[in-house]
């Protein structure tokens, strides 16, 4: 029997019995689809946080100080406000530094622009200028910042499309909004620019379109009532984006840090904090570790599942061999040979194994694809996972088909003759 006869007859037994054939290929279909589509919404993931890191975010060196147990569980992991505009300023300063400039996130409650409030807890960020870029702005211009701003009364702001767009009419440059913050404190600021985008602009903000209001590290002396208010990051530039350079960075920032002159210094000191010092590259290698650990428990878990599948093709395939039994008996005794039969119950359990695979891609491609466009990341074709749910599919059909087709071939056919 050559194999395209082993194909016809294979396909015309699982088209005989539809229902059946479906119900046994789910457990690869489900395993299959599990393993494209985290795969599908991980790499999305990793390219979209590494699509966000602008040119010029990759010059940046980001600075916190936390306990040593916080060490390496990712960006601001137990960061403690111990940095000052003053340290800012003399990092700046400082040989190989272009710019430099303090960092935090500031606790919110409320955004209000007209008649609608919106809960808002988190999004508002202080910081320095010098965080967004002119080529970042697609309306109006960059926040001054700085004391004279606070003095005249004066607070700018800027905002991503994302909390441009949260309520009834779009928030546009020279409107005012009204921010709830922390303890009550109501404050008014002034739109002076919108972001191009909704993206997440470094490792330290995430990823994915999340509403966000950029506002002057001023700020927080308002809600100091006029105290020196403390920020738990410092970013510095360097000049360029080569590694001599962001090394130059790290170096000279951490000897001002942990020298006798630094306000941070002392800080980090008395409560005992190291400080960490990482370029946005390096913060994303944090996140995509993260990713693939989460990408490995998946792929894990859908390994059962195809486990699962493979007992039912085997279990379905036994079942086959019992009701064909005369069948095998005829074709037995009109020549049929132990490779014949043998051969055309692991094609059936090949046949049943690619159709779950190809299936299973299907539904994880697609899955994958509405997913990744509702939480708004890039969707990526995973050519080489695709293959390999190919040739998962046929492992499993040939490796549960194995026992069900060498018990078929060992069919004695006097006895299935007779069989009812």
């Amino acid at each position: 029997m050559n194999l395209l006869e082993s194909l016809r007859i294979s396909w015309r037994s699982i088209r005989g019995h539809k229902l059946r054939s479906t119900l046994t290929t789910l457990g690869v279909i489900i395993g299959v689809a599990a393993v494209i589509t985290f795969v599908t919404l991980g790499t999305g993931l990793e390219a979209g946080i590494i699509g966000d890191i602008s040119p010029d975010d990759q010059r940046n060196v980001y600075t916190w100080a936390a306990s040593p147990e916080n060490s390496g569980q990712g960006p601001l992991a137990g960061a403690q406000p111990v940095f000052t505009q003053r340290d800012a300023s003399e990092v700046a300063n400082l040989s190989g530094v272009e710019d430099a400039y303090v960092y935090t996130q500031v606790p919110g409650q409320s955004v209000t622009y007209g008649n609608k409030t919106v809960a808002r807890q988190g999004g508002f960020i202080a910081t320095g200028a010098g965080y967004l870029d002119d080529d970042e702005i697609a309306e109006g211009r960059r926040f001054s910042g700085g004391s004279t701003s606070l003095e005249n009364g004066s607070i700018e702001a800027v905002l991503n499309p994302a909390m441009a767009g949260l309520f009834d009419r779009n928030v546009s440059v020279g409107d005012t909004l009204t921010i709830g913050a922390f303890q009550g404190l109501q404050v008014d600021v002034a739109v002076v620019g919108i972001l191009e985008n909704s993206d997440s602009r470094s490792a330290f903000e995430g990823f994915g379109p999340s509403p966000r209001l950029y506002i002057p590290a001023d700020f927080q002396l308002i809600a100091n009532a006029g105290e020196q208010p403390r920020y738990i990051a410092l970013i510095a530039e360097a000049p360029t984006r080569s590694d001599a350079d962001i090394e130059q960075v790290k170096t000279v920032t951490r000897e001002y840090l942990t020298g006798p002159e630094s306000d941070a210094g002392e800080r980090a000191t008395n409560q005992d904090l190291e400080f960490d010092l990482q370029t946005s590259t390096e913060l994303i290698g944090q996140l995509e570790d993260v990713l693939n650990l989460l990408q490995n428990f998946i792929v894990g878990i859908a390994g059962i599942s195809l486990l699962v599948g493979s007992i039912g093709i085997a279990n379905i395939m036994l079942v086959s061999v019992t009701e064909r039994t005369r069948e095998i008996g005829i074709m037995k005794a009109v020549g049929a040979q132990r490779r014949d039969i043998l051969g055309l119950f692991i094609v059936e359990a090949i046949i049943l194994g690619v159709l779950g695979a190809i299936l299973g891609t299907a539904l994880g491609l697609l899955a994958g694809y509405v997913v990744a466009g509702y939480i708004g990341i890039p969707w990526v074709f995973p050519v080489r996972w695709t293959a390999i749910a190919i040739v998962v599919g046929i492992a499993v059909g040939v490796l549960a088909g194995l026992y069900p087709a060498w018990s078929a071939s060992r069919t004695d056919p006097i006895d299935a003759l007779r069989y009812e």
